[in-house]
């Protein structure tokens, strides 16, 4: 289905990060539509239902309860459903253990989390104009890891 609107989903379970992220989107005056889930069972629950609307990009954070960012990137990545879902890994986290991991499994970008309000709109801004389309073909590290 087309929509007129680029269609974002954040699984967080962290209020103040939820709250900054969609604060961020509301700012940026890019047409989108924000929705977020506060655990991974929460948005497996939304994906996996058939009327579901596929996001056009997933941030994902790995910390989260029920159902960790990496059982649900694993989980999209096997389903034929959600596999063109672009999924990019939204974390406070900066281990080469999770970078690499996730990577490994699938996801199109990894962001370490900024604390700057200004760098998150930044860094917004450039994940939703990415064409990923040609993002996912050959996808190689050197372009996984988002630094600004």
């Amino acid at each position: 289905m087309q929509t007129d609107y680029i269609h974002i989903i954040l699984a967080d379970d962290d209020e103040d990060d939820i709250l900054f992220f969609t604060d961020a989107f509301d700012e940026l005056k890019i047409n989108t539509k924000v929705n977020t889930f506060k655990d991974g069972v929460e948005l497996m629950n939304y994906l996996n239902h058939v009327d579901a609307l596929m996001p056009n990009v997933l941030f994902l954070d790995l910390n989260m309860p029920k159902k960790s960012g990496i059982e649900c990137l694993a989980e999209i990545k096997a389903s034929h459903k959600m596999a063109g879902i672009a999924i990019a890994i939204y974390s406070t986290s900066a281990s080469e253990e999770d970078i690499e991991k996730t990577f490994v499994l699938g996801a199109n970008i990894y962001i370490k989390k900024p604390g700057d309000f200004k760098k998150l709109k930044k860094i917004l801004s450039e994940v939703v104009s990415i064409n990923w389309q040609y993002h996912t073909n050959g996808l190689n590290k050197d372009n996984f890891l988002l630094r600004l």
